[in-house]
């Protein structure tokens, strides 16, 4: 029945786990680094111990509460995560400073927020008293229905409900949302790495990245013998993830996954953010939009204009299967018209199982192996 069989990498090959330290360190840093926010309350450091990490994790995430949120929305990708968490910080900070300062507030938040505003906002807080309320995040978004990268959008509203103001300038497309995009690379790829994925060194030195820290789902023997077995049964396998290249192709070849993989199906966040900068009006395209899966389908080597204008659903949708954990995955898969198989190896684990059986989910594997039971 399939043909083709594309695969999300983070909580499907390998754990998201380190993915989310990263994403929590990144707000961290942006709310307490004296590079950024600067606000009271902890000490920041580039080279944290794991307790540390635990600590922030925990703090930021609430406990993975604003995690699991986010994901149940439809947020895939770790760069719109750390956007939503800092931002929404960021709007509560302002929200205290524009009862003493809504002249300077409303500049701020009327403008796009690149360094030279967070500078400016780390001097209008300087002797506020202001706690980072973390757990607030979801009660203030869950007020609302909105869904995927209209989730960011949403934080406009929420500043118009907080001070007043209207402004748009929350969006994927912002100058803030490539900050805490570039910080975050920062933290994952380390001083070492970082500059071949962001064009620059790291802003705040110290940092040693979690790429050498990847940690498999399964033991990566048992991956490799499920996807040779796969490959050899005729299936052409590939890739949609929204990690960028080098954190996909580099532990993929180290765990010697990477040779199953067809080259021209392995579409990557690098590939994503180049089109979007090719096609601005066309972004997002970010899962959960269909556009890594579509090109992965129709191969890299072909021209996105005939990615975008490919009719949906496609006529042949039984012949592409989509393996993926998050809702955003499967989210991508139904506006492709294609199957769908949730492995229940994501944030939630087993818990995931009753959200996947309400979505009707075409099938529900407790990890990739079982894929061979399904076909």
């Amino acid at each position: 029945m399939f043909r083709t069989i594309l695969f999300d990498v983070d909580g499907v090959l390998l754990s998201e786990e380190r993915y989310f330290d990263a994403s929590a360190l990144t707000v961290w840093e942006m709310l307490y680094s004296p590079k950024y926010v600067g606000i009271g309350g902890d000490t920041f450091e580039p080279a944290p111990q794991e307790e540390t990490i635990r600590r922030v994790r925990a703090e930021v995430f609430a406990d993975d509460n604003v995690l699991d949120f986010v994901k149940t929305r439809g947020i895939n990708a770790n760069w719109d995560m750390v956007y939503l968490a800092f931002s929404y910080q960021l709007v509560l900070l302002l929200t205290e400073l524009h009862k003493t300062k809504p002249e300077e507030v409303r500049a701020i938040l009327t403008s796009q927020i690149h360094r030279e505003a967070i500078a400016k906002v780390k001097k209008l807080a300087q002797g506020v008293d202001f706690t980072v309320d973390y757990a607030a995040f979801v009660a203030d978004f869950e007020k609302s229905t909105v869904e995927k990268q209209a989730l960011l959008v949403y934080l406009n509203e929420i500043v118009r409900e907080k001070t007043g103001i209207e402004t748009d300038i929350f969006s994927r497309n912002s100058e803030l949302w490539d900050l805490c995009q570039e910080t975050f690379q920062e933290w994952y790829l380390g001083d070492r790495l970082v500059a071949d994925s962001i064009d620059r060194p790291s802003y705040q030195e110290g940092k040693k990245g979690f790429l050498d820290d990847e940690i498999p789902i399964v033991e990566p023997a048992k991956m490799a013998e499920v996807l040779a077995e796969l490959k050899n049964r005729g299936y052409d396998l590939g890739i949609g993830t929204g990690r960028p290249r080098i954190e996909t192709i580099e532990p993929l070849k180290a765990m010697g996954l990477l040779q199953y993989f067809n080259p021209n199906r392995i579409v990557t966040a690098s590939d994503v953010l180049d089109t979007e900068k090719r096609y601005p009006e066309r972004a997002p395209l970010a899962k959960p939009q269909p556009y890594c899966y579509i090109k992965g389908m129709l191969g890299m080597d072909c021209h996105d204009d005939e990615c975008f204008s490919l009719p949906l659903p496609i006529e042949n949708g039984e012949e592409v299967l989509v393996v993926g954990d998050s809702v955003a995955d499967y989210m991508a898969a139904r506006s492709i018209g294609c199957k769908f198989a949730a492995t229940l190896t994501g944030l939630t684990g087993q818990e995931a199982r009753a959200k996947f059986e309400e979505l009707q989910a075409d099938y529900i594997l407790d990890d990739m192996t079982y894929i061979l039971t399904i076909l």
